[in-house]
């Protein structure tokens, strides 16, 4: 095959005819197609990639990466505690206690949980935590989330009350217990469903007030940094009666359906290329059917069957792939542009960050790429091959 040839016939056709500039423009709009199509992609799912590690973020903090719990009773012995630290050094332990709370001031009530930890160890793990506590937080003094907060227009040392679910025997009655503690502080998560409801207190009020021995514990927060690996070892150290369960297994429908969403967008928006993919194919239709003369001569003149087919693949291929090139210069433009400028503010409360988060992962961006490749392949062959089906006799004898 005669390369030289092939690439002097290449650059001919790819030049702007004044006698059918409707060729051209039909190739114009099929460079376009793609190079939209390849930034658009690039840009939605570097959001969605975005979305999805901030509240992967949020939600590692909040819920931590592993919770040991009893399986059947309501408590497990502290002891445990101790033997996990001893076996697992390179781990953080944050041992707690947890109820179910109704907060009140005045008339207002919101239900929520509270949680008593050891703050010199809960601060270790917890991040929301370590950035809001300035102070030591004392015996019946408690951190709430902003959102409540805000909503019962509380100052720091004010008093809040917990009525807990709790009960205690009240002459011929019950009464649920409550409990007056001391606003110390606020945190902010960054999500409103944890910041109107989750509360933070030290281990010894919360054992005061529910009655419960020292050595009693609601569970343990473990910190690993890489908490799937190390899940498989410490189940192996709990007895029976003692599970342990990981973030990502707390909110695996959430994760499932944000996975789901994001490959319904990428089918979605990959068929924006697959639509600009027609337009390279009609775009070598038509020239193939308006060179059929010059292909003719060529092939009467020793071009081969193969070189045709190589020229219009080529053509096919230039510009689809200089459309992906734009597309991604653009597209990596977008998300600078969203990254370094406040163009969309969003939110906290909903969504967790007030700016647009934007992430663009590897496997993303190689997807996006093969499979615009792949696409503008298929599309090139069929007109490729068409051109070799040229009848020459044919064709020079009507022309």
């Amino acid at each position: 095959m005669d390369r030289k040839f092939v690439n002097y016939i290449v650059r001919r056709y790819l030049r702007f005819d004044k006698e059918q500039p409707f060729i051209f423009l039909s190739a114009l709009l099929a460079f376009l197609g793609i190079c939209i199509g390849v930034m658009v992609l690039i840009i939605a799912m570097a959001i969605m990639n975005g979305f999805d590690k901030e509240f992967e973020k949020k939600l590692f903090t909040m819920n931590y990466p592993l919770t040991i719990y009893p399986r059947y009773a309501l408590t497990l012995d502290a002891s445990l505690l101790d033997k996990l630290e001893r076996k697992f050094p390179q781990l953080k332990f944050s041992p707690y206690i947890s109820s179910n709370v109704i907060y009140r001031k005045g008339e207002k009530l919101e239900g929520g949980v509270v949680f008593g930890v050891d703050f010199t160890r809960e601060l270790q793990i917890n991040e929301v935590l370590r950035k809001s506590v300035e102070k030591p937080v004392k015996k019946f003094e408690i951190v709430v989330g902003k959102g409540l907060f805000d909503e019962f227009y509380l100052v720091p040392g004010e008093k809040i009350f917990l009525i807990f679910t709790k009960t205690e025997p009240l002459g011929l009655q019950i009464s649920p217990l409550f409990k007056r503690f001391k606003v110390a502080g606020s945190f902010r998560s960054g999500l409103i469903a944890y910041d109107k409801a989750y509360s933070y207190t030290t281990l010894a009020s919360l054992q005061k007030v529910l009655q419960l021995p020292p050595h009693k514990l609601s569970g343990i927060h473990v910190y690993a940094k890489d908490p799937q690996k190390e899940i498989q070892n410490i189940q192996k150290e709990l007895p029976n009666n003692v599970a342990i369960i990981g973030w990502w297994q707390q909110n695996g429908n959430f994760f499932a359906a944000l996975a789901m969403e994001k490959r319904s967008l990428f089918i979605v928006l990959m068929l924006i290329i697959l639509i600009a993919s027609l337009n390279i194919v009609s775009s070598l239709l038509m020239t193939v059917m308006n060179r059929r003369k010059e292909i003719a001569l060529l092939m009467s003149l020793g071009a081969t069957a193969k070189e045709i087919e190589q020229i219009f693949f080529r053509l096919g291929a230039i510009i689809g792939g200089v459309g992906i090139i734009f597309g991604v210069i653009l597209g990596f433009l977008g998300i600078f542009i969203l990254k370094n400028f406040d163009i969309i503010n969003l939110p906290a409360d909903v969504y967790g960050t007030t700016k647009l988060p934007v992430d663009l992962s590897s496997v993303d961006f190689a997807s996006i790429v093969l499979g615009a490749i792949v696409i503008i392949i298929f599309s090139s062959l069929y007109p490729a091959k068409k051109a070799t089906k040229t009848q020459i006799i044919k064709v020079l004898r009507n022309e």
